[in-house]
């Protein structure tokens, strides 16, 4: 049985903070990632697909978790084809930007210095051993095909020997008679399958099936079932409070999926209030981990579920 790891995508998301979750003498950057890391084995960086991360912050983040902690880093949306605000790059990259029109695939070399700095900034990460995966969240544009195809093995070039999650929004990649085909091509590309729990009512719906494509790593994000998926804000999107009924349906697969994984990353998205934190606590427990108190990481790390 692998290793499974639960945790919210954020611990730094605004309604968090201000929900009362951390405690009084908590709400510092360092002792809210340290009050987290003590009760979670593992949290997903949201922040770097808004901008390109800085060595700095990877340095602190792994100075202020502790051994056997895991970071998943969610990639530059520049790298994963979504819009990206000018203002989201350094000031010397914008004219070649601007070029472009916004078009990355206008300027090969730009998306070059990009990933380039992107991958520099995380080596901290991935020095201390702190760095679960990088996640590339593709856009509901992204259908499959050849073109699409092609950009996953780009992706894959630029980030030999890095952990890597592919999850995508087109239901399409999971659905009939793509499914084989994507299956094979991220197992040959040893990129790990993201599985979603989501609202199943809508056209865009992914299939909650659970593919597991590689065997260091599978992953399990959890958006919510809000029927607003897609098209509401950001709050009305990811707003749901799981039911431990709706938890308990996924524990059977997420342990099938540690049978054929060495590490399974459950992830939690309702990032609204406390939702995504109680819902990881939740999960934790249904599937016999360790209590969320100090100290449940390393306690996760040594051994897997029960």
């Amino acid at each position: 049985m692998g290793d499974i790891r639960v945790g919210a995508c954020s611990w730094t998301d605004r309604e968090l903070v201000a929900s009362g979750w951390y405690p009084e003498g908590h709400r510092d950057a360092e002792a809210r990632l340290r009050y987290y890391a003590a009760r979670f084995p593992l949290v997903e960086v949201d922040a770097t697909y808004y901008a390109l991360p800085s060595t700095r912050n990877s340095l602190l983040w792994a100075e202020r978790s502790p051994a056997g902690f895991r970071f998943d880093v969610k990639a530059f949306s520049l790298l994963t084809g979504h819009p990206t605000r000018p203002g989201a790059l350094p000031a010397d990259l914008r004219p070649a930007f601007a070029r472009g029109r916004g078009r990355p695939e206008a300027d090969p070399g730009l998306l070059d210095e990009v990933w380039g700095r992107f991958s520099g900034a995380l080596e901290p990460l991935r020095r201390s051993d702190r760095l679960g995966s990088l996640l590339f969240q593709f856009p509901p544009w992204l259908a499959p095909g050849a073109a699409a195809a092609s950009l996953l093995r780009r992706c894959r070039e630029r980030t030999a020997g890095w952990p890597v999650a592919v999850e995508f929004r087109h239901p399409g990649w999971w659905r009939g008679e793509h499914f084989a085909a994507t299956f094979g091509l991220l197992a040959e590309l040893e990129m790990a399958a993201v599985a979603v729990d989501t609202v199943q009512s809508l056209p865009t719906s992914i299939p909650p099936v659970t593919p597991v494509t590689s065997a260091r790593l599978a992953v399990v994000r959890f958006h919510g079932r809000n029927r607003a998926w897609g098209t509401g804000t950001k709050e009305e999107r990811f707003r749901h409070t799981y039911t431990p009924e709706e938890l308990t349906s996924w524990t059977p697969a997420i342990r099938a999926m540690a049978e054929r994984a060495d590490q399974v990353h459950v992830l939690f998205n309702n990032c609204c209030g406390r939702a995504a934190v109680h819902a990881a606590e939740t999960m934790s427990h249904l599937l016999g981990g360790p209590s969320t108190e100090a100290g449940a990481c390393e306690a996760t790390a040594r051994r897997g579920p029960a």
